[in-house]
């Protein structure tokens, strides 16, 4: 696959930590140049320096707040200014909290679609005429809650949810424009956001992290958590020529824990 993605340029939102700096150090391992999108400067600094050394591809980062509309502009005035073309956007950015519904106001519930669904949403319009212009690829990062609601991350689910169905319509346009849009539903994965849900379920549950943890695990009947890089094989793959026929399509990545075969 190194050769198929030689040359491309990605943007990977949430690209400093987690999920998202494995799949962008996937596609810079497979000949991606990439520009990395995330809020936290030192994060981003980090992932640049990291992903670089390990690939020797170019990457770039651009350290500004996506839930507003300017941050995303700033996005792409970055990937124009950097590498002045487009062919695969991941969008993974997102987080959102968890916690007792009736204690979330309306400013809780905001902020989590403004990062991770109205983000989605305006890049994937800024950078749409760039996609179309290199016969390009859009991929979703879809939380595992948008399938299995749960009543202590009702914005979670709710959110995700709501990015997994503009995704799937957003394929249906790009099946006409030449764009491919797909979507990974990571499972409870190994992040520095999965330890933060235990710890707020411990919290409201009165255990302890690592108790809510082996729950979790035991539930789902899993053997282990997920790795960041299992999503970004994954992805990398999607974001591939050899991909090319798969169009509006989820895959879960959870170990078996949504059972979606028919």
């Amino acid at each position: 696959m190194a050769a198929m993605l030689a040359g491309k340029v990605a943007v990977v939102t949430g690209g400093s930590r987690g999920i998202g700096r494995a799949i962008a150090g996937e596609l810079a391992s497979n000949g991606c140049d990439c520009l990395l999108a995330a809020r936290t400067e030192a994060h981003l600094q980090e992932a640049r320096l990291g992903i670089a050394g390990a690939s020797g591809r170019r990457i770039e980062i651009v350290a500004r707040d996506l839930r507003t509309a300017e941050g995303c502009s700033d996005v792409r005035s970055a990937l124009m200014a950097s590498f002045g073309r487009l062919d695969i956007l991941v969008n993974n950015a997102g987080a959102t909290r968890g916690g007792d519904f009736l204690d979330q106001p309306d400013e809780v519930w905001e902020d989590g679609f403004a990062l991770k669904f109205y983000a989605c949403v305006r890049l994937c319009r800024l950078f749409w005429p760039d996609l179309v212009k290199s016969r390009g690829t859009a991929l979703s990062i879809v939380g595992g809650f948008a399938r299995t609601p749960d009543p202590n991350f009702l914005i979670g689910g709710a959110v995700n949810a709501a990015m997994a169905n503009f995704t799937k319509g957003l394929a249906a346009r790009g099946k006409r424009d030449g764009v491919n849009v797909n979507a990974i539903y990571p499972g409870l994965t190994e992040t520095g956001r999965v330890q933060e849900l235990f710890a707020d379920r411990a919290s409201l549950l009165g255990l302890s992290p690592e108790e809510v943890r082996a729950k979790a695990v035991r539930k789902q009947g899993l053997r282990r958590l997920g790795s960041p890089q299992d999503v970004a094989k994954l992805a990398a793959f999607l974001c591939s020529p050899d991909a090319r026929h798969i169009q509006g399509t989820a895959i879960a990545v959870d170990g078996g824990a949504t059972q979606d075969l028919h």
